[in-house]
């Protein structure tokens, strides 16, 4: 993946090696993670209109170009500045290029983006939705609106998930940014009021939805990218590879030995990597809707 051509986002924050310090606890609420520990209570707001549609001019044309401005990216080839750490380089391009994409997608549809902060931190961190160590993977934080990355699971993806990569490793930035797109859209407020009316089984079920809903929007993302020649050969495989590996049955067969799909939160591997390459191939918001899907 050529990410050193992506525009390098200024909203990173790095509290690695503070060991959880930082600032005090703020108030409850829900961590939503790429595969963990997750109490998710979901459902959708539909795009009104297909942002992509408007983008062209014509509903029956297939978009042409991007929905970022030229001017938003580096200039194509420029080799990227040497980093001591790669991992957090990386991870700031492709939060960049997830600020543009999501940016004019907001746009089209009268809206502001705001963006999120990508925190990262080494072993264990505080958000406003409370302590969390790195056992628990990546995730989001609707109280914050945070993205909290510990990139030592970079290396877990890739030897114990056997999943490595690149792309791989910005597939799981792109899918918290998803649960951002969520939050923003007021999707997470008013399911979460639902979900208090639910057993645990429904809640569950609006689990998966809204994590099968996250790997659409990731694949949003890189259907841009790839539209713009920022991946080589093999990411789209390593992406898919990725998704596969964070599904609950793959989690569960690796930690415990067997599956109990009663207990799915986030989807198997099947349901990850269909829904992922849904964004992928449409890079259409729209298709993203797995809350109306008959089976997620």
């Amino acid at each position: 993946m050529r990410w050193g051509d992506m525009r390098r986002s200024d909203n990173i924050e790095d509290r690695s090696g503070l060991g959880g310090g930082g600032f005090p606890m703020g108030g409850g609420g829900m961590r939503i993670g790429l595969g963990g520990i997750i109490v998710a209570l979901i459902a959708s707001v539909l795009f009104g209109v297909n942002p992509l549609d408007i983008l062209v001019g014509e509903q029956s044309a297939p978009p042409t170009a991007p929905p970022t401005a030229p001017s938003s990216q580096a200039a194509p080839g420029r080799p990227s500045a040497p980093s001591a750490n790669p991992a957090k380089d990386m991870v700031a391009h492709v939060l960049g290029d997830t600020e543009d994409v999501w940016g004019a997608v907001f746009r089209q549809l009268g809206r502001q983006y705001e963006k999120p902060t990508l925190v990262v931190y080494t072993g264990q961190v505080r958000s406003a939705c409370g302590f969390a160590s790195a056992a628990v993977g990546p995730f989001y934080c609707p109280g914050d609106r945070k993205l909290y990355l510990d990139t030592s699971f970079f290396d877990m993806l890739a030897r114990r998930f056997g999943a490595p990569g690149d792309f791989a490793q910005a597939y799981v930035v792109a899918h918290e940014v998803g649960h951002h797109v969520q939050n923003l859209l007021g999707t997470m407020n008013e399911f979460d009021r639902m979900g208090q009316r639910v057993d645990e089984r429904r809640r569950n079920q609006l689990s998966i939805r809204l994590e099968l809903q996250a790997d659409c929007y990731a694949g949003v993302w890189g259907h841009f990218a790839n539209r713009r020649n920022l991946l080589e050969a093999g990411d789209l495989e390593e992406g898919m590879r990725a998704a596969a590996a964070v599904g609950d049955d793959q989690i569960m067969k690796r930690t415990q030995g067997y599956v109990v799909p009663e207990a799915f939160t986030h989807g198997s591997a099947e349901q990850r990597t269909r829904w992922f390459r849904r964004g992928l191939e449409s890079g259409d918001p729209r298709q993203c809707d797995a809350f109306a899907a008959q089976q997620p």
